[in-house]
């Protein structure tokens, strides 16, 4: 298993490396002047010259590639060209709001999912399953934003429940700071939930349908003994399409953010593309991209504690 580790680990060396190159890349090719937004109308071509070699514009792509690169090695994110504040700490300052989100909306997706989808696989076909299905469907049409801005509608505006927008003021109660998140996590929690009820619906009805559930009944197992062992064959592959949505959560959401104005990540990425701050979007990118990819390695590891079958070497 250690050699598996090592060998993932530097397979997401070259990964990280293309996805720090697009990024630069596509960044780069954005259109816009990223020095209009630290500089007046009315400055001179030299104050103008002075702040671009200030933050390396100066140079040609490549070498400024390569200069950023270096840094980020060193743990140097660059400067943001919109606050004069380091990335780094601007990405600290959002990540743990986009975390506190996910993490309950992972909670709450995986609870629903695996719920629907076992009650789905189990029923099929029955009125349960109905509902079920229609419910995961929802949850993956529905487009989040429109879905956020409906919820903040009707228990914001029309039954005043739930604050609409923001994460309130630092030192509130508990209950205070679960007040400002139920919405955002409602809303990220939909479409992740319903994912993970149709691919649990399929995995489950998938093995009650082979012949070794059928040796089961056979031998005079229980309802209980049954569900358990198909839900140990199916927890692998409802391991790994659950790892791949949390990953998406993880790295947040910039519709969903800017819609409550929640200080994560998504709405950090929303005002950097906005402002076409080329370090804060470049670093907001990197560090999420990593954090999907570490989520994936987790997920790997854990798949063989599921089922002793699958081997890591």
């Amino acid at each position: 298993m250690l050699g598996y580790i090592l060998k993932r680990l530097l397979y997401a060396v070259p990964v990280t490396l293309a996805v720090s190159i697009i990024c630069f890349s596509l960044v780069q090719l954005a259109p816009g002047d990223p020095l209009s937004v630290v500089l007046p109308a009315d400055a001179t071509q030299e104050i103008v010259d002075q702040t671009r070699a200030r933050y390396g514009l100066d140079k040609p792509l490549p070498t400024q590639y390569i200069l950023w690169l270096g840094n980020v090695l060193q743990g140097d994110l660059g400067t943001s060209i919109a606050t004069g504040r380091s990335v780094a700490s601007e990405i600290g300052n959002a990540i743990g709001y986009t975390m506190s989100v996910a993490v309950l909306a992972c909670l709450l997706a995986l609870a629903l999912g695996l719920a629907l989808g076992l009650v789905a696989g189990y029923t099929m076909g029955s009125p349960m399953d109905k509902i079920a299905s229609a419910t995961a469907i929802s949850g993956v049409s529905v487009p989040h934003y429109w879905l956020g801005i409906v919820l903040v509608v009707f228990f914001s505006v029309k039954l005043g429940w739930f604050p609409a927008m923001g994460a309130g003021r630092s030192g509130q109660s508990l209950g205070d700071a679960l007040s400002f998140m139920i919405l955002p996590v409602l809303t990220m929690a939909a479409m992740p939930a319903g994912i993970i009820t149709r691919s649990v619906r399929a995995l489950v009805a998938e093995k009650l349908s082979q012949e070794f559930v059928t040796a089961l009944r056979a031998k005079g197992m229980t309802g209980p003994q049954i569900f358990t062992h198909v839900v140990k064959n199916a927890a692998p592959t409802a391991l790994a399409v659950i790892g791949v949505q949390m990953g998406y959560l993880m790295a947040g959401s910039i519709l969903v953010e800017t819609v409550f104005s929640w200080p994560g990540t998504g709405l950090l990425l929303n005002n950097a593309i906005l402002t076409r701050d080329i370090p804060l979007l470049q670093g907001t990118i990197l560090v999420l991209a990593l954090i999907f990819v570490a989520l994936n390695l987790i997920v790997d590891i854990l798949q063989p504690l599921f089922d002793p079958r699958i081997q890591r070497s």
